[in-house]
């Protein structure tokens, strides 16, 4: 199964809200957001480390306040490796009373298993020794139980619905690389539908790209037609400016991390976006001055820098052959 920790830990980030109330609608009832929330991202590093026990997934501490007034504390993790972890329940225990007994709040453990173990489905932890007995009982969501409840998804305009859609069908497809393809393209798709803004949809195009991986004729394939349908639907929202940022940050993030990852793809996508911008209006205006290109002027163009277009477009104009733009 293909490492999904990432794009989901990026999805808990800019969603929790949005996550709480999808999958705890009761705690998310309880919440005061007007108060805000704040994630203790160092905290949680803290005791991780001190635990040491094996390497973590996607773990979010969260500072939250309730409507009473109390200050909680709310440990979300969600765990997308492909088997099961016989010591899941006791890392939740673990990490538990750690927070519990460094803050001295109240802790709530939430638990999504993202995995394809239809069966492993852990809720607490506990011991008993000559009477004494501990441990901790854990909400638990299985996103394969969504499989049975896929017209709520398809009906939900909450971004984790897109999330669980994606991360389904990703496991489903698998060793389907066509069938990925028409899913892949149907979940975009429905981001505009549903009606979600513009920001949402570049947001989740990101998740969806990035757990819906296709072989690069696929994508050139699917890009002309999401291309054709923000047409049909006068909504240009992923540009080739943002489609380059996209895809440089899910490289990047590959191999440094997803958030130095995003924020280094977005720069470069910014850069080599409107090198692209740059390449097609020239080409344009080659078609309108000279009708007819040949192969030769698309790889001059593709292999261009910023300087070389910018010398060529104003030679556009004077010159008298093709030949005579690009000297």
């Amino acid at each position: 199964m293909a490492e999904y920790d990432s794009p989901w830990k990026e999805a808990l980030e800019l969603y929790f809200p949005a996550f709480t109330e999808f999958f705890f609608p009761r705690i998310h009832a309880d919440i005061d957001w007007k108060r805000g929330y704040h994630f203790l991202d160092k905290e949680l590093e803290k005791i991780v480390r001190d635990a040491e026990l094996g390497k973590r997934f996607v773990d979010k501490l969260v500072q939250v306040w309730r409507s009473d007034g109390e200050e909680g504390y709310l440990l979300a993790h969600i765990e997308v490796q492909g088997q099961q972890d016989p010591h899941f329940a006791k890392r939740m225990y673990v990490y538990n009373y750690r927070i519990f007994d460094r803050h001295e709040r109240k802790v709530a453990s939430l638990a999504v298993l993202a995995d394809g173990n239809e069966n492993w489905r852990p809720t607490e932890y506990r011991y008993d020794l000559w009477g004494s007995r501990a441990g901790l009982q854990f909400p638990v969501i299985k996103l394969l139980d969504y499989r049975e409840r896929w017209q709520e998804l398809e009906n939900s305009r909450n971004p984790f619905a897109a999330v669980v859609m994606a991360h389904l069908k990703a496991m489903e497809t698998a060793d389907d690389q066509e069938g990925r393809y028409q899913w892949k393209l149907k979940l975009i798709r429905r981001l505009y539908e549903i009606g979600h803004g513009r920001q949402d949809i570049l947001e989740l195009f990101r998740f969806i790209d990035w757990v819906m991986n296709l072989t690069e004729e696929q994508e050139e394939q699917l890009w002309q037609e999401l291309n054709q349908f923000e047409e049909r639907q006068q909504m240009q929202y992923v540009t080739s400016v943002e489609r380059i940022g996209i895809k440089k940050g899910i490289q990047l993030g590959q191999q440094q991390g997803w958030q130095e990852g995003r924020q280094e793809g977005r720069q470069e996508g910014r850069q080599e976006g409107k090198l692209e911008e740059g390449r097609i209006l020239l080409k344009k205006l080659l078609i309108k001055r000279f009708n007819t290109l040949p192969p030769w002027v698309q790889e001059r163009l593709e292999q261009a820098g910023q300087a070389e277009l910018e010398h060529w477009a104003e030679n556009v104009l004077d010159a008298a052959t093709l030949g005579d733009v690009f000297q």
